[in-house]
C-alpha cells in the first residue's frame, strides 16, 4: 500500500477529534457520579475514588499495548475495541453496586477503553500524518479536541444524571460512544509505515532505545506529576466545593467547563509554541504555573467567582503538556513506535492519576480534608518544574543515521 491511500492530516484530525472528545469528555465528568452512587450504594467516597483511581492505572497499563497494537495493526482496530469496551464499562457502572467487583470491572474496562480511544493511541496517526514542521502544531489540536469535550460534555452530563436519574445517564452515554465513535474508526485507517531507515527499528529495539535515554525518564518523571494534579482535581473539585459551602452544583459544573474552554486554547498555543520555542522549557513554565494558580486558589477567598477564575487559570495549563510531550518523543524516536512510546509515557501519567484519584479521597476519609492533598499538587508542580529543564530535545543518534 502506497502513502496515496494514507489519509489526509484533515481527515485525521476531524476524526480523531470526535473520538478524543468523547472519550475525554465522557471520562472527566465521571467526578459527577461519585456522590449519587455512594448514596445510592451506601459506600464512602474512597470505594468510588479507588474505582476512578483504577480507572487511570488501568488506562496506563493498557496504554503501551494500545499503542503497539495501533502500530502495527492500525489505529482503527484500536479505536473500535475501545469504543466497545466504554459501553461495556459504563454499563457495568450502571448496573453493578457489589464494591469490587464494580471497582475491579470498571476499572478494567474503562481503562482499556481510554487506552484505545484517547491520546496515546491516537498520537500515532496524528504523528505519521503531519509534516515536521507541523507536527507539534497537530498534536495541539488533537489535544484541543480533548479539551472541547470536556467543555461540551460536561454540562450535558450533569444535565442527564438531573434529567434521567445517574443510571440512566450511564446508558445514555453508552449508546452515544458506539454510534460516534465506531464511524469515525473507519477514517483512521492507514497503511503499514515505509518511512526509510528507522522504519526497520523493531518494537523490542525502540523500547530498549528509549528506556536508556535520560531524558525519557525525565518525561515520564514530569508527567506522573501531570497526571496526579489532573486528576485529583478532576475527581474531587465538585465535592471539594461542597465541602466548603458552594452547595450550587452548577458551580462544580460550569468550573469543569471552563477548564476544558480555556484548554481548547492552552493546547492549541502550546502546540503552536512548541514549533516555536523549546519544548522543555514550555513544559517547565506550565508546571511552575500550575503550581502557581493552585496556591493562589487556596489563598483567595472562596466564592463562585474565585473558583471560576481557578478553573480558567487550569483550563489553560490542563492538557497543554500533551502536544509538547509528544512533540518531544517524535523529535527525539521519530514517528514509527510513537504510540507506543507515548503509551509507556502516559503510563507514569496513569500512575500519578491512580495516586492523585485514591488519595484525595483516602486522606479525605483520615483527615476530614483535603488539605494535605492540595499541598502535594503545588509541591510536585514546582518539582516537575525543575525535572522538564535538563530533557535533551535533539534526535538520538539512532534516528539521525537513518535520516
Amino acid at each position: 500500500m502506497n502513502t496515496a491511500s494514507r489519509p489526509s492530516l484533515k481527515t485525521v484530525l476531524i476524526a480523531s477529534g470526535v473520538v478524543l472528545t468523547l472519550a475525554m469528555g465522557v471520562r472527566h465528568g465521571l467526578g459527577f457520579w461519585m456522590q449519587p452512587i455512594s448514596q445510592a450504594n451506601g459506600w464512602t467516597r474512597e470505594t468510588y475514588s479507588l474505582a476512578m483511581a483504577l480507572q487511570n492505572l488501568m488506562w496506563g497499563v493498557f496504554g503501551p499495548f494500545a499503542g503497539m497494537a495501533a502500530d502495527r495493526f492500525g489505529t482503527m482496530r484500536v479505536v473500535i475495541v475501545g469504543a466497545i469496551s466504554y459501553m461495556a464499562g459504563l454499563v457495568w457502572m450502571a448496573t453493578v453496586s457489589q464494591p469490587t467487583l464494580f471497582i475491579i470491572g470498571s476499572g478494567v474496562l474503562i481503562g482499556l477503553a481510554l487506552a484505545c480511544t484517547a491520546f496515546g493511541a491516537i498520537s500515532g496517526i496524528v504523528g505519521r500524518s503531519a509534516p515536521p514542521e507541523q507536527r507539534s502544531w497537530a498534536f495541539g489540536i488533537s489535544s484541543a479536541a480533548g479539551s472541547f469535550g470536556q467543555f461540551l460534555m460536561m454540562p450535558i452530563e450533569q444535565q442527564l444524571i438531573s434529567a434521567v436519574g445517574w443510571q440512566n445517564a450511564f446508558f445514555t452515554l453508552a449508546a452515544l460512544v458506539v454510534a460516534a465513535m465506531i464511524p469515525m474508526a473507519f477514517w483512521l485507517r492507514e497503511p503499514p509505515v515505509t518511512h526509510s531507515g528507522g522504519a526497520q527499528q523493531s518494537i523490542g529495539e525502540a523500547f530498549g532505545e528509549a528506556i536508556g535515554n535520560r531524558s525519557f525518564w525525565l518525561l515520564l518523571a514530569g508527567y506522573f506529576v501531570c497526571g496526579f494534579q489532573l486528576v485529583f482535581i478532576g475527581v474531587h473539585l465538585p465535592a471539594y466545593l461542597k465541602d466548603q459551602g458552594l452547595m450550587n452544583p452548577n458551580i462544580a459544573v460550569t468550573a469543569l467547563a471552563l477548564i476544558g474552554l480555556f484548554n481548547i486554547f492552552g493546547s492549541y498555543y502550546a502546540g503552536k509554541l512548541g514549533g516555536k520555542f523549546a519544548k522543555r522549557h514550555l513544559l517547565s513554565a506550565i508546571y511552575l504555573s500550575r503550581a502557581a494558580v493552585i496556591g493562589l486558589f487556596l489563598l483567595a477567598p472562596l466564592s463562585a467567582w474565585t473558583v471560576y477564575l481557578f478553573a480558567a487559570g487550569m483550563g489553560v495549563l490542563w492538557l497543554s503538556t500533551v502536544p509538547l510531550t509528544n512533540g518531544i518523543i517524535a523529535g527525539i524516536f521519530g514517528v514509527k513506535h510513537l504510540s507506543m512510546l507515548a503509551g509507556m509515557v502516559f503510563f507514569s501519567h496513569q500512575v500519578g492519576s491512580f495516586l492523585g484519584a485514591w488519595l484525595g479521597g483516602f486522606l479525605y476519609e483520615r483527615m476530614g480534608n483535603y488539605s494535605a492533598v492540595w499541598i502535594i499538587t503545588i509541591a510536585l508542580g514546582l518539582l516537575a518544574a525543575l525535572i522538564n529543564l535538563p530533557i535533551d530535545e535533539r534526535a538520538a543518534r539512532r534516528t539521525v543515521a537513518a535520516s
